[in-house]
């Protein structure tokens, strides 16, 4: 033992998970990897299926592109060579009806021998069909009969399957979970009040853990969950809760008025008739603005329906007041168009308009000498705009583009830089109710859902890849009028892992083959940020007409004579991504196609957000419905966005969970904002253990 680590000696739940019986510093580094660092951290790392000892379903009642998870029997194992000298390797397996196989390529040479005729092996993945057959590629397995299984887990009639990382194996978990409730199981202490407990019927935490990994009724663990699922909304909204009641109390923002210079010059001089929406729009934020309150503001609004234009009215509003504004945006490609757009809609006016990113160039000190002096009214930027260094004369309202990909300190750094700025949010990725309750708390919420009246919904059609000739002879169509292409590929570059196609092997095939006649170049993510600039100003010119990316040009690009958007394996991308994919086409007036090239196999669900997809072009339709179909992790990315890590917690399914816990927690909060009530003892010691940093980033 290492005498060093005082928490060897506590044994309870927050004990490091390397000293848990047949773990180890080893296996500790990769469990770390999942989120898994202590005893609590595996009590909840839940089973995401269940196996049953017995053989269920019946084969007959599957089809292409399911998704499955069953129990059978091993028949036959074949192993022989393609065409090109790889080995395959097939096993059949049975219901004693019906056959399916299962193929991989690529696979350890042991694996052949793990296959016995006879005995049983849970099969997952997705269902395809070869020559009429039934078939599954590199599936999922766990052997049923093993004989290493401990004595424990061979009387059970379900055992649990976890999702895996690195080398760790379902036997690991399985043995891993049971010693540690072997040990650390009367340590479990309780987080949620009697009352609570009471009042929904719900279980004792200890029982509950339990039960979600030992239960030999798998069908009552959906109400089990509803319990973690409460307790995870409860706090995030006791968070939000104490937020809107301190931000209410204490926060005092700045009073500007509504003096209709500068605004009513930008507004008589557009070469534009702005919607009823961004008119709406920018009243609610005026209307925030002018009153003393500081304005905390999400405004949302489909790829193309002006928010710029909306953030640049509230700008000139701070600026009109003697005070500077900044607006950030999350690369430099995009500040850079947000700098020549302003400057261009700006001209005539006398608003100094200042340009600051990252890096060592030429002028960037006297930019961040303006910025200091007060000669600078309208400051954009990138991330450089929170460094400590920059010092603002006087800022008054910050607005923060393609809000989440920074992260919440980001943001919140940039909201402190004076007193109390002016905040608006802006997000082209529309945000469904129950995601803004939880990742927002009581923000408000404005939303542009008109487009300007020159754009044309942009023509979505699915295309299966065997019929790609038939797309690249449309796409000529629109390369002959003089229009500009973007195709886009999954991967950077070939892999031997996953069968699907690369941006590089594209690019070469597209310029060589099939477009020679045309400049046809490639770019992606991993490309020196410099490099990706020089590309994108040339295909904005119009000197580069086909560009072959990764999803590097999803965000906020303003290509106008953009045409056509070819997404090749659309199945294997979410639907928010493909919206925002389809948004860089059509900004220009003229009618603009996106193909979403479809490759088998395709899952259900796979093809369902494909049709989404294809049947709207509302974007918080797909947004509700992504959310459904991923879930929220996928929709923002990392943690570090805030979006809030849910364990347990479905956004779409959980809703009415979710309103229970907002309304427990706000009723509470109401009563005692301080949780000195004897009844919330137990509420604010784990709130403030849990929560602490995080009300410092929002209570400012």
């Amino acid at each position: 033992m290492d005498k060093k680590d005082p928490k060897v000696y506590i044994k309870d739940t927050s004990t490091p998970v390397k000293f848990i019986k047949g773990v180890g510093e080893a296996r500790a580094r990769q469990l770390a990897k999942i989120g898994i660092t202590t005893v609590m951290d595996l009590f909840e790392y839940f089973p995401r299926s269940y196996i049953h000892r017995k053989i269920e379903p019946a084969i007959f009642e599957l089809k292409p592109g399911d998704n499955i998870a069953i129990t059978t029997m091993i028949c036959w194992v074949n192993e022989k060579s393609t065409r090109n000298g790889k080995l395959m390797l097939n096993v059949g397996v049975s219901d004693k009806h019906s056959t399916l196989i299962c193929t991989w390529f690529n696979y350890p040479k042991n694996l052949i021998q793990m296959f016995k005729p006879g005995n049983m092996v849970w099969v997952a993945g997705t269902l395809s069909e070869y020559n009429g057959q039934l078939q599954i590629m590199h599936p999922e397995i766990e052997f049923v009969d093993d004989e290493e299984e401990s004595d424990f887990w061979k009387k059970r009639s379900y055992l649990p399957v976890y999702s895996l990382t690195g080398n760790l194996t379902q036997k690991f978990f399985r043995n891993a979970i049971y010693n540690a409730f072997e040990v650390y199981a009367n340590t479990i202490e309780e987080n949620l009040p009697e009352f609570i407990l009471h009042k929904y019927d719900f279980l004792p935490r200890k029982k509950a853990l339990q039960k979600m990994h030992f239960s030999l009724h798998p069908e009552e663990l959906d109400e089990i969950r509803k319990r973690f699922v409460y307790e995870e909304f409860f706090y995030s909204q006791l968070l939000w809760a104490r937020h809107k009641h301190f931000h209410k109390e204490e926060v005092k923002g700045i009073c500007f008025e509504n003096k209709r210079q500068l605004t009513a010059q930008l507004y008589h001089k557009l070469p534009f008739k702005l919607t009823n929406a961004q008119i709406r729009v920018i009243n609610e934020i005026f209307a925030d603005m002018t009153s003393d309150k500081q304005m905390s503001r999400l405004l949302q609004g489909d790829v193309g329906s002006g928010k710029t234009i909306v953030t640049l009215f509230a700008m000139l509003l701070a600026v009109e007041n003697d005070y500077q504004a900044a607006l950030m945006a999350p690369t430099e490609i995009l500040a850079d168009q947000h700098y020549n757009n302003i400057t261009k809609l700006l001209e005539g006016l006398p608003v100094k308009v200042a340009l600051l990113k990252g890096g060592t160039y030429k002028g960037k000190e006297q930019t961040k000498t303006d910025i200091q002096q007060g000669n600078a009214d309208i400051i954009i930027g990138t991330h450089a705009l929170f460094q400590k260094e920059i010092v603002f004369d006087k800022l008054g309202f910050v607005a923060i583009d393609e809000q989440h990909r920074f992260g919440v300190q980001q943001r919140a750094s940039l909201a402190k830089k004076h007193k109390h700025p002016d905040l608006l949010y802006l997000s082209a990725t529309p945000i469904p109710r129950s995601l803004a309750l939880t990742v927002y708390g009581d923000l408000e919420v404005s939303i542009i859902d008109e487009l300007p009246p020159n754009r044309k919904p942009v023509t979505t059609l699915i295309r299966s890849s065997k019929k790609i000739d038939l797309v690249y002879k449309e796409v000529a169509k629109e390369l002959e009028k003089g229009r500009q292409v973007y195709i886009v590929c999954p991967l950077i570059e070939e892999s031997d892992k996953i069968d699907l196609l690369d941006a590089q092997r594209m690019q070469h095939h597209i310029s060589t083959k099939i477009y020679p006649q045309y400049s046809c170049v490639l770019i992606h993510g991993k490309m020196a940020s410099k490099e990706k600039e020089d590309i994108m100003r040339r295909f904005k010119s119009g000197e580069i007409k086909i560009l072959v990316s990764t999803t590097v040009i999803e965000v906020g690009l303003d290509i106008p004579n953009a045409s056509v958007m070819v997404v090749e394996h659309a199945e294997r991308f979410g639907l928010a991504q493909l919206h925002q994919l389809r948004g860089r086409v059509g900004r220009g007036g003229q009618q603009a196609y996106c193909y979403l090239i479809e490759h088998m196999p395709a899952t259900n669900i796979a093809r369902e957000r494909l049709a989404t997809l294809a049947s709207t072009t509302d974007g918080f339709i797909i947004a509700e419905k992504d959310l459904e179909l991923r879930g929220p992790g996928e929709v923002f990315g990392t943690e570090q966005s805030g979006m809030p890590h849910f364990k347990f917690a479905n956004l779409v399914s959980d809703q009415p969970i979710l309103k229970l816990a907002r309304q427990d927690a706000f009723e509470i909060i109401t009563q005692d904002p301080e949780l000195t009530n004897p009844d919330h003892k137990l509420l604010k010691n784990i709130y403030f253990r849990q929560f602490a940093e995080k009300e410092k980033l929002i209570l400012y």
